[in-house]
């Protein structure tokens, strides 16, 4: 008999263990709401499951009687569009001072301190201070994002660069390669994968500073909308648009993670 350490669940086996907790919480969800819907009919804390239907149904399926929009689809684009420019500036000023912080000492001992200390700024405590400098438009939605996550992916793919063995860098001097030549065809192409590593392990706190701003200040998004309806204890909004996002982050993740498998499958059979 195997030692339960040694035990390796098959794919169907794998997809049940990992769909057992959903179906329990959802069971879970159900029980209590039905208590307490037995207690108040009119109770909002935990609607009925046809409630979300009818939420979602009118949230996606009609336009708003104000607008005129599907407030569903208009929230996912305006927040996916702040989430996409915001980490995607991110991740372009992450590789360049990353690279330059983990390959070259001289910028390294001049920038490092700097990244290190932005790093350690919590960025919702200068939420206040991002709309007075940028405005309330979407300029500080992003930047919120950009320095909630820039500094933290620098600082990881620095990490990863100086980690690169130094009996490859100077094996390339002795072939005649110069500094840029080391960090393109060197530094570069191993640390792309952990860039995209590093995209997936940002996008949780990206989507928290960009659901904080919106429910700030913002006419649209999928945080606006949630704290927009929590006045009226809305649950049966709230509560889909929580999962809603949840399988958006889901999604984005499993499209990069895909990527990398496909484009650096080098880099996975190391076990990353």
């Amino acid at each position: 008999m195997k030692k339960l350490i040694n035990r390796r669940p098959g794919n169907a086996m794998s997809w049940a263990l990992g769909l057992l907790p959903f179906l329990l919480l959802i069971v879970a969800y159900m029980v209590a709401s039905d208590a307490r819907l037995a207690e108040n009919p009119n109770d909002k804390l935990l609607p009925a499951l046809d409630s979300f239907v009818q939420a979602i149904d009118r949230m996606a399926f009609e336009p708003s009687k104000r607008s005129g929009e599907y407030l569903l689809w208009a929230d996912t684009l305006a927040s996916l569009q702040r989430l996409g420019i915001g980490v995607a500036i991110s991740a372009l000023i992450a590789v360049i001072v990353g690279i330059g912080n983990g390959t070259i000492p001289l910028i390294r001992s001049t920038f490092s301190p700097l990244v290190t200390g932005l790093s350690l700024v919590p960025p919702m405590a200068i939420l206040p201070v991002l709309f007075i400098i940028f405005g309330l438009g979407e300029l500080a939605k992003v930047m919120l994002i950009i320095i909630g996550i820039t500094p933290f992916m620098i600082r990881d793919l620095q990490q990863r660069a100086m980690e690169i063995p130094t009996e490859q860098i100077i094996k390339l001097q002795t072939l005649g390669a110069n500094t840029w030549q080391i960090i393109t065809r060197l530094v570069w192409p191993q640390l792309m994968p952990r860039l995209i590593s590093a995209v997936r392990l940002s996008l949780g706190p990206a989507w928290l500073f960009l659901i904080a701003a919106e429910a700030i200040a913002a006419t649209e998004g999928l945080g606006y909308r949630i704290f927009l309806v929590r006045r009226y204890l809305s649950m049966d909004v709230i509560l889909p648009y929580v999962v809603w996002i949840t399988l958006l982050a889901f999604a984005i993740d499993l499209i990069l993670r895909r990527y990398s498998q496909w484009r650096y499958p080098w880099f996975h059979q190391q076990g990353h």
